[in-house]
């Protein structure tokens, strides 16, 4: 099997990624709560809201 090209760098550790291939889901809330509990992060390409701008592509402070 060939492996996926990932848009850049640790893109397998954000948000948009985890969410999109279900490893952060109904199963996983802790988990998913723990990377967006007191979000001051929001993503300029998928909108999500994260605590650290390490779990998103395109940061910018809120």
């Amino acid at each position: 099997m060939a492996k996926i090209a990932q848009p850049h760098s640790g893109h397998t550790q954000h948000l948009c990624y985890l969410v999109n291939m279900g490893v952060l889901g109904t199963s996983s809330y802790s988990g998913y709560k723990k990377l967006v509990k007191n979000a001051k992060w929001v993503c300029r390409s998928c909108g999500r809201s994260a605590a650290s701008p390490k779990s998103l592509c395109n940061p910018k402070k809120l």
